[in-house]
């Protein structure tokens, strides 16, 4: 009897291993539904999401400040220069240089991550850190 039980068991621990290794199979499938078969404010979302994409693309969402001592005799970091700049790499980049008497601050375009005017060092940096890293 014992031989038995013994048995029966090991079958059904067997069954239990093939049970789970289909669930396993079944749930890893990748589930693909069809277009069509989708509710139909499904593709109204879409349709939103692709038009909010579009929009956000001209948006000057990419931005750094660097911040730097302009003269030697200053401290404080109190110059810094700032890139706003879209998905394209066309903005502006603002700097403000920090003096004993006085302050000036420039604008320079950006197109496409670069400036015609030529950039400082730390307006260089400041682009180079608003675009966004692949990957």
């Amino acid at each position: 009897m014992d031989v038995l039980a013994v048995l029966s068991l090991l079958v059904a621990l067997v069954a239990v291993m093939f049970a789970v290794l289909a669930l396993r199979r079944t749930a890893s499938a990748p589930r693909s539904v069809p277009v069509d078969a989708l509710p139909e404010d499904v593709h109204g979302l879409r349709q939103e999401v692709a038009a909010l994409r579009a929009e956000t693309r001209d948006a000057l969402r990419h931005l750094a400040v660097v911040r730097y001592d302009a003269f030697g005799d200053m401290g404080g970091h109190l110059s810094w220069s700032l890139a706003l700049l879209d998905d394209g790499g066309n903005g502006v980049v603002l700097t403000s240089i920090h003096g004993r008497s006085d302050s000036r601050t420039y604008a320079k375009n950006v197109a496409g991550w670069t400036c015609e005017q030529q950039l400082s060092p730390e307006e260089e940096e400041a682009i180079g850190a608003a675009r966004p890293t692949a990957g």
